[in-house]
């Protein structure tokens, strides 16, 4: 069981909206998002975890390579890991396996990604902050009309504006409904990215 909070919906229950899984950027924990979502759906039940590697003492969700590269196969054990906890999840707190919005941000917004790319089914939406491609070279699932939303910013030397485009059209390929929403700025959330994916989850998730 990955480290953990569960905040049952407004209503006492899970609702009839998705449950939000929040996953925080490097250095962060399970209490980082929450603003984030109160914003996008302050009526959803709400579960936020930890990732389980260390980075010279800071949580994230898989390892990196001291050039900054991915460790593809710590990235498929730990996407895989996160899964199988989803399933242990929704059997703890009992709301439905199958409707579940992702929101991350930076390496968070990486392993949904990666979760996107490898465990079709896994989540219905996902709100994706500064992500990178969690991975090259291989075949994505069907992802018939899953709405994703991508925060990016122009100046963002972490996850450059040819990060972002590489993974819209991969996610757009493979049939996702992509929609980006760039900034002028840097790595950080800004009010207004903030609220475009309010927007979006209102436009997917409120019927």
């Amino acid at each position: 069981m990955m480290q953990h909070l569960f905040k049952p919906s407004a209503e006492g229950g899970t609702s009839n909206r998705p449950v939000l899984l929040l996953l925080h950027g490097t250095g962060g924990d399970e209490r980082d998002l929450l603003p984030l979502a109160e914003l996008i759906a302050p009526s959803s039940a709400i579960l936020s975890v930890r990732g389980n590697v260390l980075e010279n003492g800071m949580p994230r969700f898989f390892r990196r390579f001291p050039n900054g590269a991915f460790d593809e196969e710590d990235l498929l054990f730990r996407t895989r890991e996160l899964h199988d906890f989803l399933d242990e999840a929704a059997a703890q707190y009992d709301f439905d396996r199958n409707h579940i919005v992702a929101i991350g941000y930076s390496n968070g917004a990486n392993i949904a990604a990666s979760l996107l790319f490898h465990h079709p089914g896994t989540l219905q939406g996902a709100s994706l902050h500064h992500p990178k491609v969690p991975r090259r070279g291989i075949e994505l699932p069907e992802m018939k009309e899953l709405p994703v939303f991508i925060g990016a910013g122009r100046q963002d030397r972490i996850c450059p504006p040819e990060e972002t485009e590489e993974l819209d059209q991969l996610l757009s390929a493979a049939g996702a409904q992509v929609e980006i929403h760039w900034e002028p700025y840097g790595h950080q959330l800004t009010e207004t990215e903030v609220q475009a994916a309010v927007n979006w989850f209102e436009r997917n998730f409120s019927k």
